[in-house]
């Protein structure tokens, strides 16, 4: 019983990572058909001054793009992104920049009301949403919003790799992103599924938008990325996943926001996707391959060695393959065991409360992934 045991719980996490390499090659070999580039706006809704936002925002200055504008978003006049953008219209005066900044409220999402306030001021056809810590390439709208000529085709959506800024935090962080993040997606575009839509990247047509009820059939929704793309499939409309990739930057300075930020995004899957959720564990290596290491030994003794050393290698394979597919530096391999556990210790903890913190707000969900603010902590 325990070899038997111990062969599982090696097996698991193996077979995960093979099935996540496999689609991680599938994935990078699709292709896209290209369309006329019609004009775009950029809606770019923003809160607080980030680390590297500025860099983050000149990337989207940078396009190699014929027509396209840039509508930056703030909920307060004293935000200090504000200058930052002031910044970008001085460096950058022949984009077409505008700055919309406005305390309306249409729900108890944060992110959709900036988004919501936005949306009047944009003008084009083709609208593209992105968060304001995502770096892009130049050939970036180039290369995402042209499948869109496509009618069957509703959103475009892209993968993203961490950008960690030298500390633990941020290196934690980074490999939460490409260790967890993009395996999981990898393995289930291979199983068929087509349930993205990151805010990294979100590119629809405006009527698309209009057609699902806009911002405003996500304002009180957590979840504002995954069920925009949900709506756009209901309508019978394809989402696609764009071969190639952005990187986020990482700004986590303490692990209890490190753990915040990572609690919410779980607490998010947890209530979107409940099934998925729940078998999570499969996803996390240095727990299964400690514990399959355990019973296999006590077992079978020594010969457990190979199927060990097996496992590891598969999980390393992993490791360094992911994040040169997403066109980032692999973190060190002494942090991947911490990861894993540290990842098991947050999927407990997100089934345990309803509460989110986003950027400061305290937010508790509600129906699904509805969500109010909260006024009490937890009993």
């Amino acid at each position: 019983m325990l070899t038997v045991l111990g062969l599982l719980f090696l097996g698991f996490p193996s077979v995960y990572a093979l099935m996540s390499l496999q689609g991680m090659s599938r994935w990078s070999k699709t292709r896209v058909e290209q369309a006329p580039l019609l004009p775009v706006s950029l809606l770019k809704p923003l809160h607080g001054q980030e680390a590297g936002l500025e860099a983050c925002l000149r990337s989207f200055c940078d396009q190699d793009y014929p027509d396209y504008e840039l509508v930056f978003g703030l909920q307060d006049p004293k935000d200090p992104a504000l200058r930052v953008v002031h910044n970008l219209q001085t460096a950058y005066p022949d984009r077409i920049i505008r700055i919309v900044v406005s305390r309306e409220q249409i729900g108890a999402n944060p992110k959709v009301n900036n988004l919501s306030n936005l949306y009047p001021f944009a003008r084009h056809p083709w609208i593209v949403i992105s968060d304001s810590d995502i770096l892009v390439p130049r050939d970036y709208l180039r290369r995402l919003v042209p499948p869109l000529g496509d009618k069957r085709k509703g959103l475009v959506t892209c993968l993203y790799g961490g950008l960690d800024s030298g500390t633990l935090w941020t290196r934690l962080g980074k490999l939460f992103i490409d260790d967890g993040f993009a395996p999981a997606v990898w393995v289930a575009w291979l199983l068929g599924s087509r349930a993205f839509a990151f805010g990294a990247t979100l590119a629809i047509r405006r009527e698309t938008l209009d057609h699902i009820g806009g911002f405003n059939a996500l304002a009180d929704l957590l979840a504002d990325d995954y069920r925009m793309g949900e709506l756009v499939r209901r309508q019978g409309l394809e989402v696609v996943l764009a071969p190639f990739v952005v990187q986020t930057r990482l700004s986590e300075n303490s692990l209890s926001a490190l753990w915040d930020h990572e609690l919410r995004w779980l607490r998010t899957i947890r209530f979107v996707d409940p099934w998925g959720f729940s078998f999570l564990w499969i996803t996390l290596g240095s727990p299964l391959i400690l514990a399959g290491s355990i019973a296999l030994a006590w077992g079978i003794g020594w010969m457990a060695v190979p199927w060990v050393f097996l496992a590891v290698i598969v999980r390393l394979v992993l490791h360094y393959r992911s994040a040169g597919c997403l066109g980032v530096e692999a973190g060190p391999v002494w942090l991947v065991p911490i990861r894993d556990f540290l990842t098991l210790l947050e999927w407990g903890a997100a089934f345990i409360s309803r509460q989110v913190n986003w950027k400061g707000q305290e937010l508790k969900i509600g129906r699904g992934d509805g969500i109010d603010p909260v006024q009490d902590p937890d009993p």
